[in-house]
């Protein structure tokens, strides 16, 4: 089996945990993923098998989008529903106009700079941030930059942005659009800075990773009912579908030969033309398989095979 496989998270299980479980159904061990979601959260994680594994580098940098519920009034050391509360002096709720959340929204959008949490699977000098952190240690972490495309309140029209919870804190409902590797929990307590008030998030969902929404998802028990009545081939994306929103070139026979064998293909064709020094290009045989992703070499006007999928 080769291609990849659109999963709906489950809370509670790590990104590891649903790679070992679609392991096991799918009776194969090269299984890998192009994104973590923490184990609260739920959503599409995108599931790659067999050869389509050696695609990670190209679809894990993909835009990501979520659906989250920022709960303001207290922070957590973790900075979502899952960790110890903290305290702080900070103003009240009630004080909250509609307009200081658009403003703290606004200000958030765009490229800005984020500090990894120490809850996270950031590697610092080899090691896990989490790993240190349940530790009690600290380290210094770098800021990142990262792109939030959109970042906007969800309320049903004539609703309040704000609902209450019987602990006196209040829950905001948002979507945020942004680059790969923005922190949504790092998102949602510098949010809460910009009204004065500890903030963390409370619930999470990836709605989309690149193409791939939720729509496209399965549950696991989903995946295993196929996987029992030998059909889980349906579910399976190939490995040039899962590329699409690269640039395309047709092999001839000879050409495909001279790919596995890692030879460079002369690209003299207009097209080719466009591209830009560096582009990945799906490189697909007579019935549009995928044989392997070029890199394309604006100097020389040629496709290196960078990562060949076929056998």
């Amino acid at each position: 089996m080769d291609g990849v496989l659109i999963i709906d998270k489950p809370a509670g299980m790590t990104s590891h945990d649903v790679v070992a479980r679609v392991r096991s159904i799918v009776s194969e061990r090269r299984v890998g993923h192009t994104g973590t979601l923490d184990p609260f959260a739920t959503g599409v994680l995108v599931i790659l098998v067999g050869r389509a594994t050696r695609l990670a580098q190209y679809l894990s940098g993909a835009d990501k989008e979520y659906v989250a519920v920022i709960r303001l009034g207290y922070a957590t050391d973790t900075g979502d529903v899952t960790g110890t509360r903290i305290d702080t002096e900070t103003k009240g709720h009630t004080e909250i106009r509609r307009e200081e959340i658009e403003a703290a929204l606004a200000s958030l959008r765009g490229e800005i700079e984020q500090t990894p949490p120490m809850y996270s699977a950031k590697k610092i000098a080899g090691r896990k941030l989490y790993e240190l952190a349940r530790r009690g240690e600290e380290v210094e972490r770098k800021p990142v930059r990262v792109t939030v495309r959109e970042f906007e309140a969800i309320a049903p029209d004539g609703e309040p942005l704000l609902t209450a919870n019987d602990d006196g804190s209040r829950d905001l409902k948002v979507r945020v659009v942004c680059s790969a590797g923005t922190y949504i929990r790092t998102l949602a307590e510098d949010f809460g800075k910009h009204l004065g008030l500890g903030a963390h998030v409370a619930a999470l969902r990836r709605t989309r990773a690149g193409r791939f929404t939720v729509a496209d998802a399965l549950t696991l028990e989903r995946l295993g009912e196929l996987a029992e009545s030998v059909k889980i081939e349906t579910a399976l994306i190939s490995p040039d579908a899962a590329m699409a929103h690269l640039p395309a070139v047709s092999l001839s026979a000879d050409d495909v030969s001279r790919t596995l064998h890692g030879v460079d293909m002369r690209m003299d064709d207009v097209e080719a033309r466009s591209w830009p020094d560096g582009q990945p290009v799906r490189m697909r045989d007579a019935g549009g398989d995928l044989i392997a992703v070029g890199i394309y070499d604006e100097r020389r006007s040629a496709l290196h095979p960078n990562v060949v999928i076929a056998g």
